[in-house]
């Protein structure tokens, strides 16, 4: 089932490349005592998430900060050496977090998977936005139609702030 409005994100371990390798982050060390906005995309240079999904919230970074959000992490089911290339190429490494949810374990147990194996991608996230206070989920955006990505946009979330 998937998580809803008002209930705690799952206990997870994500991988995150940083300037030492690889680094594990937990869902308490992102969340715990901040508003975090995170959104899923189904793959790291793929193309919706690349050319559209990405790119909004890059270019939103200073405005949705300034509505009082701590953090914009980004979660994919990607391994964590993809996702570090992905922000080195997408100039987004100082402005997000990118998180490696290489099992999809995260969005498995937050009912945020998708089985995208005609397509031949395997078991992948939705394509989804939302707002996380103190680990808690207060706003939450599925996207409605595949290859797009505006219900789950950064436009959308800064109407939500």
């Amino acid at each position: 089932m998937t998580i809803s409005i008002g209930e705690k994100l799952p206990q997870a371990t994500f991988k995150t490349m940083t300037a030492d390798g690889a680094k594990n982050i937990t869902t308490d060390e992102i969340f715990a005592g901040r508003k975090v906005v995170l959104f899923g995309v189904p793959g790291a240079f793929t193309p919706t998430c690349s050319n559209d999904h990405l790119p909004g919230y890059l270019e939103n970074h200073g405005a949705i900060q300034a509505r009082g959000v701590d953090s914009i992490a980004v979660v994919s089911v990607n391994d964590h050496y993809v996702m570090g290339a992905w922000a080195r190429f997408s100039g987004g490494e100082s402005k997000l977090l990118f998180l490696a949810d290489g099992n999809g374990d995260f969005v498995r147990a937050a009912g945020l998977d998708a089985d995208m194996s005609a397509g031949g991608l395997g078991v992948r996230s939705k394509r989804f936005s939302m707002i996380v206070e103190d680990g808690k989920v207060t706003a939450l955006n599925l996207e409605g139609k595949p290859g797009q990505a505006v219900d789950s946009g950064a436009a959308r979330i800064l109407e939500q702030l």
